[in-house]
């Protein structure tokens, strides 16, 4: 299969490593007695998750969603990273008071935090640590509560779930319902997802959405799920409309209705029905398939490179340009070139790239050309290798006159007509450690991404895949 990706311009370098075929791990994260930081309300928590890349830096991995007006959340959003059992991955998880929209932490109010490793949490399994403000100064009684769990099936549950004729809870309106799915496990119940809220609605169909199987069930299709539906307050102080108790293997026997149930009505009427219907419309468990998968399956990745030529970059001449060759016969566009390349190049069987520059005036009639081949050759603009494009780029330099403007879509309309092809043939192919993870590391989701909304699954079969109480929503 083959697809292409186009390297713009140029770019800095980046001291990340890409990931090697390691193991995943899920982290599901609750805290305790968080501070209040709000006047006349609780905090609205949110976790971040930053690990320690060296020399004083921290580098976040993910956050978890806000939970409003709670001083004990369980955060449904876990958060994902890779468990290297040869290195010591040191984390540090802060606790923050969301009160605005901007994705700063800055001015936002700190909750506390805490620090471990990740050996530390998979060794425990459940890990439980005291929220500090800073070192030596407890955030109160704050505790976070950090567990563990491999991610070792890749198969994704799909939902379409809506309710009919839910309980009116609201004085002067009818309901705001949203719904919560508990897993059983170790004598608790632990939350694997929550909706968005709907307001104002008695009859609601939330929005379709999809958790992995090992943490919505453990793997297990009959593991005891309880699925609650609440009335959202903004105070956090949410209404049950009911709770039903369900599987996995029921939940596909879709058409599925199960009536959401009051225990507290339904002890005190003798004439209680329910309060009202939840009809699951869609549960279907899928693979959800990884870049490794595509590579493993035969993916194969095609560079295509273009080089911006245009006068913006400076005199080749100048040592601010970067076009610029040191002494040592290199810049700027040759380390981009040899960082991505050497790591694109693993991923291609004939190691011939196109390679083409934009933005210059070009010889013999020294018209300006936005997709004229490195090599002057048209008709064959394949390089060698990535040692081709350098030699390919040394030549061209002197030999063209910087120009502008910048414009490199007739690059990018060369590479999708050549897409749109392999495309066509049945062919498609997609999109590994260098300063290339600016570029790079966009790669796999893209690519992923692509090859699921055409509904393509790896060319090579895959082995089968191993077995393995409410809080606020955003409203």
């Amino acid at each position: 299969m083959h697809r292409y990706l186009v390297m713009p311009q140029s770019w800095r370098s980046s001291g990340r490593r890409m990931a090697h075929c390691v193991t995943l791990v899920q982290l599901s994260i609750s805290c305790d007695h968080l501070i209040d930081k709000d006047i006349g309300s609780k905090s609205d928590p949110l976790c971040v998750l930053l690990q320690d890349v060296g020399g004083g830096s921290w580098a976040e991995l993910g956050r978890t969603e806000r939970v409003q007006n709670c001083s004990s959340p369980e955060f449904s959003k876990t958060l994902q990273l890779e468990y290297h059992f040869e290195t010591v991955q040191k984390l540090r998880f802060g606790i923050y008071d969301i009160d605005n929209k901007t994705p700063e932490l800055r001015d936002d109010d700190f909750l506390g935090g805490a620090e471990c490793s990740l050996g530390q949490i998979v060794s425990s399994q459940v890990l439980t640590l005291p929220l500090m403000l800073k070192p030596g100064k407890p955030a109160g009684r704050g505790t976070i509560t950090v567990s563990a769990q491999e991610l070792k099936d890749n198969r994704v549950v799909t939902m379409e779930v809506e309710a009919r004729n839910l309980d009116k809870k609201d004085f002067l309106g009818k309901s705001d319902p949203f719904l919560e799915f508990f897993r059983q496990g170790d004598g608790k119940w632990h939350l694997v997802y929550r909706s968005e809220v709907i307001k104002n609605n008695l009859n609601p169909t939330w929005k379709r959405f999809s958790v992995p199987v090992q943490h919505f069930c453990g793997g297990d299709p009959r593991t005891p799920i309880q699925v609650r539906c609440s009335d959202y307050d903004s105070d956090g102080s949410h209404d049950l409309i009911g709770t039903f108790h369900t599987s996995l293997a029921q939940l596909q026997a879709v058409p599925a209705e199960f009536e959401c149930i009051h225990p507290e009505k339904q002890q005190k009427k003798k004439s209680y029905k329910n309060s009202g219907t939840i009809c699951v419309k869609i549960c279907r468990v899928e693979t959800e398939y990884s870049f490794l998968d595509y590579v493993m399956g035969g993916c194969q990745i095609n560079f295509t490179v273009g080089v911006d030529f245009t006068g913006s970059n400076g005199d080749p001449s100048s040592p601010d340009s970067l076009h610029y060759l040191s002494p040592t016969g290199v810049n700027e566009y040759l380390m981009a070139l040899w960082s991505v390349g050497s790591v694109v190049q693993d991923y291609d069987s004939d190691k011939l790239f196109p390679a083409f520059g934009f933005g210059a005036q070009v010889p013999p009639d020294w018209q300006v050309s936005h997709e004229f081949a490195l090599n002057f050759n048209p008709s064959n603009p394949y390089c060698a290798g990535i040692q081709g494009i350098v030699d390919a780029y040394r030549q061209a330099l002197p030999q063209v006159r910087l120009y502008g403007p910048t414009n490199f879509a007739p690059i990018i309309n060369h590479v999708a007509r050549f897409a749109a092809q392999a495309a066509h043939q049945g062919t498609a192919s997609a999109p590994r450690e260098a300063l290339a993870q600016t570029v790079l590391a966009e790669v796999p989701t893209q690519l992923v991404s692509y090859f699921r909304a055409q509904g393509w699954a790896p060319l090579k079969p895959l082995p089968p895949s191993a077995k393995g109480p409410a809080q606020a929503p955003q409203a």
